[in-house]
């Protein structure tokens, strides 16, 4: 098998209740049909134009010629370096693939103005401006990140005297503006099926040609997911798509989902399952929060009643972990094999759920809320008060009370509720302070309470849809970043650095409008300040 799914103890429990209307509903072979019936008449339309991901892998294959075709091409010109601009699903798929390929592959999923300089310079090792091509993802063509990325990149080549014209690659649906003007500018362009959202998209031209083109064996890949259609798309007990949406949609009490690699080849896939399970499930109040974990992390040993354990773990063997953890998730599988399942059993679990697992009703609020503020450009809010540099602000002046940074968090730890969680979104340069990511482990230990952490603007495209749809039991630390770092966006009337304080604060804004307690930190000199925010959370 190239997927197995072990389950024990409570959760063994409830995938024995619950498996067994799943398979008399036929909904595996239901999926695989592309009945879009399946999750009740509201989402039927939705559903309807969101089921071709479960043909992916047929409608796929013609494109590993053409990837193949058109690196080897690249590669004879000297063009070796490949850089991605894209968002969410976009991003996080050709990452995963490309790490555990061991491709070099350089991700922008961010308007921070260092993070695009860098991308945009390389470096001696993987190459500079005149060695890269940049792939442009964008399923509607118009990202507001994308296309900032891509005019970047076009004045930077035009600088060196470079035409963009055969330096850029498209990945877009077919009729999206971006298709036809990049048709005008000469660029090689990919049409993905349309059907597909982009969260589903891995095994589409979304997840294929930036991936391939930087090397990754991506006929391996479909060969991998093509192994499990048959097990998928039976209606059997024994199905993982079946089990595995059980294990983590069967029981409403525990809606938290702590997502472990433990041994496993595949690099970076909880990031991908995150956003693939937060952006289909958070809606209507409800949904399964992901929480990307380690194997010493801090919600492992306080095991709180509503969080359940998945456990990605290298091979067969690796399930004698059971007998140390009991009544966890163990799955084991190929790359190709993951991707496939969990893609079957998030939309399963949308069904146990009782919503639409295609669509995604609030995404669009932080979107509105920057572009209203890139419109109205207000100055910025004083704020509550400076501690070492670091500036604070709330939503709400009790979060400020104690007058220091320590305490302010405090307090925000305390107003989580015995089911609640807490988001730490992080608006800065992911590449020069990568360190700045294990504050959610601090944060988890001392507040009691599982912990996300998310890159921003990235999480707004995925898991800012549950922070916002999903049960109104988060409260939120923002960090933000003040630097003398900036760059125009060629056509367009804001900076790089204007975009992404406008994504940060229109988030902030939605997130506070709809109860949501926030405080906001701004680092002014990030590289020292991290340690000032690190001891505080503890």
């Amino acid at each position: 098998m190239s997927f197995e799914i072990h389950v024990s103890g409570h959760v063994g429990d409830v995938v024995e209740r619950t498996v067994p209307q799943l398979v008399a509903d036929l909904v595996a072979s239901g999926i695989t049909a592309g009945d879009a019936d399946l999750w009740g008449p509201d989402a039927a339309p939705e559903a309807a134009r969101r089921l071709g991901w479960v043909q992916a892998v047929t409608i796929s294959r013609p494109l590993v010629a053409q990837i193949e075709a058109l690196r080897a091409e690249l590669t004879a010109r000297g063009i070796t370096r490949v850089v991605l601009a894209g968002m969410g699903g976009s991003s996080l798929a050709p990452e995963v693939i490309a790490r555990t390929h061991g491709v070099p592959l350089t991700i922008l999923d961010s308007t921070a103005p260092s993070q695009v300089l860098a991308a945009i310079d390389g470096d001696s090792e993987s190459g500079g401006l005149a060695e890269t091509v940049l792939v442009v993802s964008s399923k509607s063509g118009s990202t507001v990140e994308t296309d900032a990325a891509r005019r970047a990149f076009a004045a930077a080549w035009g600088d060196l005297g470079i035409d963009p014209a055969d330096r850029i690659v498209v990945v877009t649906d077919p009729g999206s503006p971006l298709e036809s003007e990049a048709h005008e500018a000469g660029h090689r362009v990919f049409t993905a099926d349309p059907n597909v959202g982009g969260r589903y998209s891995a095994l589409t031209a979304f997840g294929l040609v930036p991936a391939g083109l930087a090397g990754a064996d991506i006929g391996q890949l479909l060969d991998e997911a093509d192994a499990t259609l048959l097990e998928v798309a039976v209606d059997d007990p024994r199905n993982p798509a079946l089990v595995l949406a059980a294990a983590i949609a069967g029981d409403p009490r525990r809606d938290k989902l702590a997502l472990v690699s433990d041994g496993t080849h595949i690099v970076g896939l909880p990031d991908w399952i995150e956003q693939l399970i937060a952006e289909s499930t958070g809606k209507a109040g409800t949904g399964i929060l992901p929480v990307v974990a380690t194997p010493l992390s801090p919600e492992l040993d306080l095991a709180p009643v509503d969080l359940q354990v998945v456990r990605l773990v290298g091979d067969a063997v690796h399930f004698q972990i059971l007998e140390q953890h009991p009544g966890e998730v163990l799955v084991s599988g190929s790359l190709g094999a993951q991707f496939l399942v969990w893609e079957y059993a998030t939309a399963i679990a949308g069904r146990l759920l009782g919503i639409d697992p295609f669509d995604q009703p609030d995404v669009e609020a932080a979107k509105a809320a920057a572009r209203g503020l890139l419109d109205a450009q207000p100055a910025s809010t004083a704020p509550a008060f400076v501690e070492n540099g670091v500036e604070v602000r709330v939503s709400s002046p009790e979060l400020a009370a104690d007058g220091t940074l320590a305490g302010v968090l405090t307090h925000l730890w305390q107003t989580v509720s015995d089911d609640g969680y807490i988001a730490v979104q992080a608006y800065v340069d992911r590449t020069a302070v990568p360190q700045l990511a294990g504050v959610r482990e601090l944060i988890a230990a001392d507040s009691g309470r599982p912990t996300t952490f998310g890159w921003g603007p990235r999480f707004l495209h995925s898991t800012g849809q549950y922070h916002k749809g999903g049960p109104a039991n988060g409260v939120f630390l923002q960090i933000t970043e003040r630097t003398d770092v900036d760059l125009e966006i060629p056509g367009r009337p804001f900076t790089f650095g204007r975009l992404i304080e406008a994504q940060a604060s229109g988030d902030a804004a939605v997130l506070a409008e709809r109860g949501r307690p926030v405080v906001t930190l701004t680092l002014t000199d990030p590289a020292t300040e991290v340690l000032t925010l690190f001891e505080a959370a503890q």
